[in-house]
């Protein structure tokens, strides 16, 4: 993958910010009715799918991995390996939905079908990691209904926030 610098430099602020929503979300109490570990609302999603639209669909997925090397400095291999898990299907399911969609399909669409695919993905691997199907049946109803609130969030804000990404862009859309 060649990065000229100005894309470099853009993706490396999108990283930081990442960062900053990832702390911030941290320090927001719980959802109410949510377990503490399951009830984020996946602030820094806001900046892959931003990533994903607007400046390519691999610079996405690599933003999904540098989420998951942070996760690892910061949290722990476990947490790296859910947050990998996560944010690849997560990508992979709103570029499916895209793809077959195209310009019939909202924002808010496409990142509720991504909250609910990273919450799958995150919920296969603490079932493979567990060796417990039993956690599935249990967490599944739960997951899917805070997939489709995040992820709703999630695509609102992203809407909200496109025209501010887009002055520290400089308006371009082209890479």
């Amino acid at each position: 993958m060649k990065f000229s610098a100005k894309k470099l430099t853009f993706l490396g602020f999108m990283l930081a910010l990442m960062v900053i929503l990832i702390f911030f979300e941290r320090m927001l109490p719980p959802l109410p009715m949510l377990p503490p570990q399951f009830s984020r609302l996946g602030l820094s999603n806001i900046i892959v799918m931003y990533i994903f639209f607007f400046v390519g669909k691999r610079e996405a997925f690599l933003m999904a991995v540098m989420k998951a090397i942070f996760n690892l400095l910061m949290r722990g291999p476990m947490a790296s390996l859910l947050s990998l898990s996560g944010g690849l299907f997560s990508v992979a399911v709103i570029f499916i939905l895209w793809w077959v969609f195209r310009d019939r399909i909202s924002y808010v669409a496409l990142s509720i079908g991504g909250a609910i695919g990273h919450n799958l993905a995150q919920l296969l691997v603490a079932c493979a990691v567990l060796q417990s199907g039993y956690l599935f049946l249990f967490y599944l109803p739960i997951l899917l209904v805070a997939g489709v609130v995040s992820g709703t969030l999630t695509g609102i804000s992203l809407r909200v926030i496109m025209p501010v990404f887009d002055k520290i862009n400089g308006g371009s859309k082209q890479w």
